[in-house]
């Protein structure tokens, strides 16, 4: 790993921990709520976290382009020539948190010309941190723990009575039931966290994670692509084309990626071709009704 020092990635995990332990304190208080779109929520704690997490990586990294969820003013560096944009996400799962259940998290990526290099996903309720990327290997830790390899592991071969994908609430809700008539027995099951359900396919709890509707945005997917490329594993659209993070596959006001996507073993990826008549179908779907209308 030459991208970064060993006693920097130790500040980023210390700083990500005191952040995330920082919100289980501030949870246990009442805190704000406010909506920031359609069934997209933000609480005062999300934005006490944003500016500390930015604060420590302005002071690390001072010569690269840092973009956090909750500064919009931030998606600028994007677009201004940076080789390396931090981008960074207080709170994977806002709704989970809210909700005061388990599966969300503290993340952060690194993009260096335009593709995920690294990447660090802390879990507060299980004080566990995942964390690697490419030509340095995965790794997790509980607590103070030494830190441990991730151990990465191959779902069973696909069967009737065993074919695991990880669907958000909201892509089960519209496009479940289409993908069960293409793939009999499949069994779909979902987390908070974007970062926490790559976890899973990376442990090989599930084969297959499909995202369809069209919010996913860059600091939901640099850090953990990262670790899902470290891994091995496949990090694709539906058509099998690679994932992107250039300017066209982005959008360069919302940071929304423009491609689906899918991240898996082999075996699994070779589902998508059933899948392109839902592709198309998503794409029939307006992202601003996708949360709200079921097509099927």
């Amino acid at each position: 790993m030459l991208y970064i020092s060993d006693n920097q990635d130790q500040k980023i995990r210390i700083l990500m921990r005191d952040c995330g332990q920082q919100a289980q304190k501030m949870a246990l208080e009442p805190f704000e709520i406010s909506e920031k779109g359609p069934n997209d929520y933000v609480t005062n704690i999300d934005q006490c976290l944003d500016k500390q997490l930015t604060a420590g990586f302005l002071q690390l990294f001072p010569e690269d382009g840092i973009i956090t969820e909750e500064n919009p003013l931030s998606r600028t560096a994007f677009n201004e020539n940076y080789p390396r944009i931090w981008c960074i996400d207080p709170l994977d799962g806002t709704e989970d948190f809210i909700q005061k259940k388990l599966y969300y998290s503290v993340m952060v990526g690194l993009l260096s010309n335009n593709e995920p290099i690294a990447g660090w996903i802390y879990a507060p309720t299980f004080d566990k941190m995942y964390w690697g990327g490419k030509n340095w290997g995965l790794f997790q830790t509980v607590g103070d723990e030494n830190s441990q390899p991730l151990a990465i592991a191959s779902p069973p071969p696909i069967a009737r009575e065993n074919c695991k994908i990880i669907l958000g609430d909201k892509d089960q809700k519209n496009f479940g039931p289409a993908i069960a008539q293409q793939i009999p027995g499949v069994q779909f099951y979902s987390l908070g966290s974007f970062g926490l359900k790559v976890i899973e396919i990376i442990e090989g709890k599930a084969g297959l994670y499909l995202y369809f509707n069209g919010r996913v945005k860059l600091w939901d997917t640099v850090g953990p692509l990262a670790l899902a490329k470290a891994a091995g594993l496949i990090c694709c659209d539906l058509d099998g084309e690679p994932l992107k993070w250039t300017a066209d596959s982005i959008d360069p006001v919302t940071l929304t990626h423009k491609q689906a996507i899918a991240i898996g073993w082999p075996e699994y990826i070779e589902l998508l071709p059933k899948l392109r008549k839902i592709k198309t179908l998503s794409h029939l779907l307006p992202s601003s009704l996708a949360d709200t209308l079921s097509i099927f």
